[in-house]
């Protein structure tokens, strides 16, 4: 009798349908609310994604998972509120990013400190359904295939005896593990088995610095476990991440999609296959599209793949023209409030930003300068996007004509993490937006860095610093920001979660830490459109 392995994970949820994904350990008939959905076989794994439509719009409806007719979750005694889909009006919307697996309990000390989503979980559990958020963005990070923790580290080990890369994962099964020791948190299972959960990747999901630079590429495919490391990469973000993004329709317009449930056999060499050819760049563009788009309601959500979606070859961008072209066109619309996901940041710190372009120029020229600046930025991280400075000004462009629109939203915020540490910036433009135009950034949810970057990162909102930069840009050529902006919360630092909650055009942010003892503690609140002296 096959078991459930992994979740249920709800994924797309809309007024009337919903998707609930499944990892079971052999082939089975998985049933949620009367629909079901045979497994695919990918290697040593079995998957569902269950699509679940003509559900009742304005709902809250309880569910189960069947596994060949037996009930497999909810598990008995569990002691929790029972797993719900709710097909309500999206008001409370979560996001974070960069969450590494907790320390094994009992084994091993948690040196990152508290999940601030396990903290959020834990909290959820004991509130009324009505407080619970909406929907859930993760925004890159989800697992680390190049720094697992001990527990993964021995089991690499022994499975693979000293083969390199020595401490990382390489195949579609050793990634497998990762999300099994990430997702089997009993309070994360919970929390995603009822929050519709949106997912995209970083580059710790695939290897730190991934696409950073044509160098790095050359770099990696001289490895010889790199072409088996981005064939299992992607084609395992495709299966525990990206097929849950897409709705009912998108999924029956996927030619992938159908061709995978429809195999009847193990489908390990067509995804992978899919994989390193959706990895290429073909006459500078990419053959696959991770970027996606959700509406709830009156809010939009348009998610930008940053990372695979990179043109490296000739003019650097961090998304192709054909991808942007696409970009531009669903972020057009009549809504009350524009969300932008960005797994990396796209106003920084000022002496970051100015930096990240300088390293840019540095890094293309000829001879002993273009070899150190590359240098700098793979040992610095410089490859956000002020690092790719054409693409940094074309979503400026992008951004100042929806917010100066007849029909523009109250607010565009663009969602983002990476960075390891947490604020608000507020852009304005020469021609005033009649959009409330904001950067809002959660790093990490369960990942604290080295002290030592919360000085780096506080110095880098220095103006002093930032001006000396910008001065140094304007010699070397680097055209004017397109747009101006100013930090109105942060830097904070320390494992987070945050939130959007949502009324009609109004909104509010809020950041929560966590703490020891004390579990999720408020350290910034703002409401948005801001108040004058707010943005001050």
């Amino acid at each position: 009798m096959a078991e459930l392995v992994l979740g249920p994970v709800l994924r797309h949820v809309d007024g009337t349908s919903a998707t609930v994904w499944v990892e079971t350990d052999g082939s089975c008939e998985v049933e949620v609310l009367g629909r079901s959905a045979r497994t695919f076989q990918v290697g040593e794994q079995h998957f569902a994604l269950v699509v679940i439509e003509g559900l009742a719009s304005g709902a809250s409806i309880p569910y189960a998972v069947a596994l060949d007719g037996v009930t497999a979750w909810p598990e008995p005694g569990a002691g929790v509120p029972p797993c719900r889909i709710r097909t309500q009006v999206v008001q409370k919307v979560l996001f974070g990013s960069c969450r590494a697996a907790k320390a094994t309990p009992g084994e091993e000390a948690d040196k990152v400190g508290p999940d601030a989503l396990d903290a959020y979980a834990a909290r959820m559990q004991t509130r009324p359904e009505q407080e619970w958020p909406d929907a859930l963005l993760l925004l890159g990070d989800q697992v680390y295939a190049d720094e697992p923790t001990p527990r993964i580290r021995e089991w690499l080990a022994q499975r693979r005896a000293g083969q390199e890369p020595e401490g990382e994962v390489v195949s579609f099964r050793e990634y497998a593990e990762l999300y099994h020791e990430s997702w089997s948190d009993p309070e994360i299972r919970w929390l995603m088995s009822n929050v519709p959960t949106s997912m995209i990747f970083d580059d710790h999901d695939v290897r730190d610095d991934w696409n950073t630079s044509r160098t790095w590429r050359a770099q990696m495919a001289e490895q010889p476990w790199w072409r088996g490391r981005i064939r299992a990469g992607l084609a395992s973000y495709w299966v525990y991440q990206h097929i849950g993004n897409l709705g009912p329709d998108e999924l029956t317009r996927d030619p992938l999609y159908r061709k995978i449930i429809d195999a009847g056999d193990d489908v390990q060499n067509i995804l992978e296959d899919f994989a390193e050819q959706a990895d290429k760049e073909v006459d500078g563009r990419k053959p696959t599209r991770w970027s996606y788009r959700r509406d709830f309601g009156r809010i939009r959500l348009l998610v930008i793949d940053t990372r695979s979606g990179r043109i490296l070859d000739g003019q650097r961008l961090m998304v192709g023209s054909e991808e942007f072209d696409w970009i531009e066109e669903n972020a057009a619309g009549d809504f009350d409030h524009l969300l932008i996901g960005s797994s990396l940041p796209w106003l920084m710190p000022h002496a970051l930003s100015h930096f990240q372009s300088l390293n840019e120029r540095a890094a293309g020229l000829p001879g002993w300068r273009g070899r150190l600046g590359e240098k700098v930025r793979q040992a610095a991280d410089l490859e956000h996007w002020p690092a790719f400075r054409a693409s940094f000004e074309r979503m400026a462009r992008l951004i100042h004509r929806l917010g100066t629109a007849d029909d523009a939203p109250s607010t565009i915020c663009v969602l983002s993490g990476d960075v390891h540490h947490s604020y608000a910036a507020r852009a304005t433009y020469a021609e005033p937006t009649k959009a409330e135009v904001l950067q809002l950034v959660c790093s990490p949810v369960h990942n604290d860095p080295p002290k030592i970057f919360r000085a780096v990162f506080a110095l880098s909102w220095a103006r002093p610093i930032a001006s000396a930069l910008r001065r140094l840009a304007n010699r070397r050529g680097i055209s004017a920001d397109p747009v101006q902006w100013q930090k109105v919360s942060g830097p904070h630092f320390g494992n987070s979660i945050a939130s959007l909650d949502i009324d009609g055009r109004a909104a509010r942010f809020t950041l929560e830490t966590a703490r020891e003892e004390l579990g999720l503690v408020k350290v910034a609140e703002l409401d948005l459109p801001l108040q004058r002296s707010e943005a001050e």
